[in-house]
């Protein structure tokens, strides 16, 4: 889409459309119509409620059937229904109570559809199943694959050893599965998490005490009704709210996702860095260009595009946390429109992450360069030989190897003759000159 406002929606659009099943104003439509028809057909079952009575077999089907039938033209048709209301969900109301009016016999019931509801009963209702069910079906099974790539690459350069880099110097030698296992354990920490995060649901009127549900049917034990409804939903009833969920879940999932992005964002600079040193090269892809300038450029455009998505991701992440938990009093609308952009956020992250996964496949390992590495830099064994030093109780192992490494250019050969004057067992030597 050529014209489209959103990179999301048109650079990127076949990238991330996964998502607008879960987060376009179709899909919170038909979440908000599900809750409403769900509620519609649990107050029906309520024996203490007679006027509204038990749908039978037949109803019941043709209940759900306004749901399950629900597509983009009848999402249009609340659209228009709301160009009158200027309410969202007012709008899905008067849709489907005419909906409900054909249904024979159901007429008479049709006012107990969003019967003692505030629209934020249905709203975080609606947004916790979209979000559980974006997270169940595109972002977690994304993340999966993700980390089998990492893990697989991990387990073939296992034993590859490579110069490591502390604050840019060369430092004590390390593998390449091991610095790639970093990023995995951390992510599968948070992945673990996610998995488990559950949002919550609130639903109790007005400003949260069930007021207009008692004054009408006070003998109905309405917690116990908002909690068994909200459980089947698979979201966690609150029990004391104001007329909103005050969205610590969004903030708890917000800082989930944000620290998501940030072990991304610093593996997608480090995997840049480790290419731009030459551990690893790039293969090259036909009809590909590099530079608009020079034929030779191969750039690691996909880990850079990956650590540009992912800030942005977090932006969004950040100000929900921030943002969302903290409302005027019982209520202010400002929540409403930034929760607008949950998918947004999420398309950033979900852009990002299959940017790296293209990306990671490229990636081939030069082990001379790696060699040439520490070839370079002898001086890193300095640390082993120190502490070997240690172990034997010679006094002043550090300071001896800083006198004969530090800001010095070290050769092979000159720690080969000084590991031979030192004075421990022959076993520790040996392993030693083993390393050098």
């Amino acid at each position: 889409m050529l014209s489209a406002l959103s990179p999301l929606d048109g650079r990127y659009g076949e990238v991330v459309g996964d998502l607008k099943k879960y987060f376009s104003e179709e899909a919170l439509i038909r979440a908000r119509l599900f809750i409403e028809v769900s509620y519609f057909a649990s107050l029906a079952k309520e024996a203490k409620i007679p006027e509204c009575p038990p749908l039978n077999k037949k109803q019941q089907a043709q209940l759900w059937r306004i749901v399950d039938a629900f597509n983009e033209g009848e999402a249009q048709r609340v659209k228009e229904i709301e160009r009158t209301t200027k309410h969202d969900v007012k709008a899905v109301e008067y849709y489907l109570k005419a909906k409900i009016e054909k249904i024979p016999g159901a007429k008479k019931s049709v006012e107990f559809i969003h019967f003692a509801l505030t629209s934020e009963d249905t709203n975080n209702l609606a947004y916790g199943l979209i979000i559980h069910q974006a997270l169940r079906h595109v972002i977690v099974p994304q993340l999966e694959e993700l980390l089998r790539e990492l893990l697989t690459m991990a387990k073939s350069w296992k034993n590859v050893p490579m110069l490591s880099l502390t604050h840019g110097q060369p430092a004590t030698p390390t593998t390449v599965g091991k610095e790639l296992m970093v990023f995995v354990s951390r992510l599968e920490r948070q992945l673990k998490e996610l998995r488990s995060f559950r949002m919550q649901g609130k639903f109790g009127g007005a400003v949260g005490n069930f007021s207009a549900h008692k004054a009408a049917y006070p003998e109905v034990r309405w917690e116990l009704f908002g909690r068994t409804f909200v459980s089947a939903l698979g979201l966690d009833p609150l029990a004391f709210t104001t007329q909103i969920n005050p969205h610590d879940d969004l903030a708890e999932l917000s800082h989930l996702m944000s620290r998501i992005n940030t072990i991304l964002l610093g593996f997608s600079r480090d995997v840049w860095m480790y290419i731009s040193r030459g551990v690893f090269q790039q293969k090259v892809v036909a009809g590909e260009v590099g530079s608009s300038t020079m034929p030779h450029k191969v750039n690691p455009i996909d880990f850079e595009n990956a650590e540009g998505n992912l800030g942005l991701s977090t932006a969004l992440f950040s100000h929900f946390a921030e943002k969302l938990p903290v409302s005027r009093l019982q209520r202010d609308l400002s929540d409403s429109t930034v929760q607008r952009n949950i998918g947004v956020a999420f398309g950033y992250h979900l852009l990002a992450l299959r940017s790296l996964s293209r990306g990671l496949p490229k990636l081939t390992l030069d082990r001379e360069a790696l060699q040439s590495e520490l070839a370079a830099h002898p001086e890193v064994s300095a640390e082993a030989i120190q502490t070997i030093l240690r172990k034997h109780g010679v006094a002043g192992a550090y300071e001896r190897l800083k006198k004969l490494t530090r800001g010095e250019k070290v050769t092979r050969e000159q720690l080969l003759e000084f590991v031979e004057t030192l004075m421990i067992p022959a076993e520790d030597k040996e392993r030693l000159l083993g390393m050098l």
